[in-house]
């Protein structure tokens, strides 16, 4: 997959057929539509682009936002993208100066210009241009002008994609992660880069990588004990995570999302580490002393080693 993050620097396409969108988590719904553009983009004989936008277009519309959730980083987006398959991916930085442009602007300098399509996939609600005036009527003037197609995402197959982003969202704030995975069709992740922490976990027996999130708008799932997988390097390691504010050290009230690595040793510190969720095993909760807390822990790895292994089976 080819990865532009400046129009100034796209290259000329072959018979390019777009799609357009946030397509955050890249769940079911969305992968379909990505299958649909790949094969449109095989029948012509050209190249599947997909155009999403950075920062998202709510944090440029709304800059002090604080209830936007997003299941993808930019860096989790173009992961996911890779694997299902497409050709190009256009990163757009979304500024005030797109934002308001005119409709006509949008399709002509944008998307014409810049693209030359063969074919546009989009939802029968696009709306584009300042004030939103642009939509798909306008650009099937175009189309008919110029001479590509338009492909229109019927009205319940966008409903059921946004349907299903909003369940996704649901099932991760109730901790339901393994729902969430079943409608991305792969599990939620985070990355997080390894800092410092008290190291408590180690005094204990169970070593833990904290992780700090750099993106202040990702979607943390619920305090709570979970079984992951956490990717380091080209290694792939059993573990679990622990996300909440540690009500059983009391002195140390902060919320931390920590990881503890089956059978592993090595120094993380500073590095980045990719955190796949599996399933969660149990709600947070206080214990008279680190002793319980210790126990628990020994019974909470071998819930996690189980359902590792038993997913491992299954895959």
């Amino acid at each position: 997959m080819r990865i532009f993050k400046n129009l100034a620097e796209l290259p000329k396409f072959t018979n390019a057929v777009l799609t357009i969108g946030s397509f955050d988590g890249v769940h079911k719904g969305h992968q379909k539509i990505i299958e649909r553009v790949r094969q449109i983009a095989q029948q012509k004989a050209g190249e599947s682009v997909l155009i999403t936008f950075y920062p998202h277009p709510r944090l440029v519309l709304a800059p002090d936002t604080t209830s936007l959730r997003l299941l993808n980083t930019i860096e989790e987006k173009i992961a996911l993208l890779e694997r299902y398959g497409i050709d190009n991916l256009v990163i757009v930085p979304f500024t005030q100066a797109f934002l308001q442009q005119s409709a006509e602007a949008y399709i002509q300098q944008f998307l014409i210009d810049q693209f030359q399509p063969a074919a546009l996939v989009i939802g029968y609600d696009h709306r584009f241009g300042r004030n939103r005036r642009g939509s798909i009527a306008d650009l099937r003037r175009y189309a008919a002008r110029d001479g590509f197609e338009i492909v229109e995402i019927q009205k319940q197959e966008v409903a059921d994609i946004a349907v299903s982003s909003t369940k996704v969202r649901q099932a991760l704030r109730d901790g339901d992660v393994k729902t969430a995975a079943q409608l991305l069709n792969h599990p939620f992740e985070l990355r997080g880069t390894v800092v410092k922490g008290q190291q408590i976990g180690k005094t204990l027996g169970f070593p833990t990588a904290n992780l700090q999130v750099a993106e202040s708008h990702k979607l943390i799932p619920p305090v709570g004990i979970y079984a992951v997988r956490v990717h380091h390097r080209d290694q792939v390691h059993g573990a679990m995570l622990y996300i909440g504010n540690r009500p059983t050290l009391v002195e140390y009230d902060n919320r931390t999302i920590e990881v503890n690595i089956f059978d592993f040793d090595q120094d993380l510190y500073g590095q980045l580490l990719r955190v796949e969720f599996i399933d969660h095993i149990r709600e947070d909760q206080h214990f008279e002393g680190l002793e319980a807390l210790r126990l628990q822990l020994m019974k909470d790895e071998q819930s996690a080693r189980a359902i590792l292994s038993a997913q491992n089976s299954n895959s």
